[in-house]
């Protein structure tokens, strides 16, 4: 939980609507947030080892294309 990107703070009512959905299925309703959660599940899937299906490297994908290139520091778990 070192990683600030694991856990972010959000009113009850954003929580209930993303529940457990993948990036695939929600998105923040704010469009200029999108990049930096993106940015954000790619590290956390990253740090963790986590496998990416392609329907959700798809929309990451699509999602990117519109951000700018900026690269992502990631620290592993350990």
């Amino acid at each position: 939980m070192a990683d600030p990107r694991t856990l972010i703070a959000v009113t009850a009512r954003s929580n209930r609507q993303k529940s457990d959905k993948y990036v695939t299925d929600w998105l923040p309703s704010a469009v200029e947030y999108r990049c930096t959660y993106a940015t954000d599940w790619v590290a956390v899937k990253t740090r963790w080892g986590l496998n990416v299906d392609p329907a959700e490297l798809d929309t990451l994908h699509r999602i990117a294309a519109g951000c700018d290139n900026e690269p992502i520091t990631v620290t592993l778990a350990r």
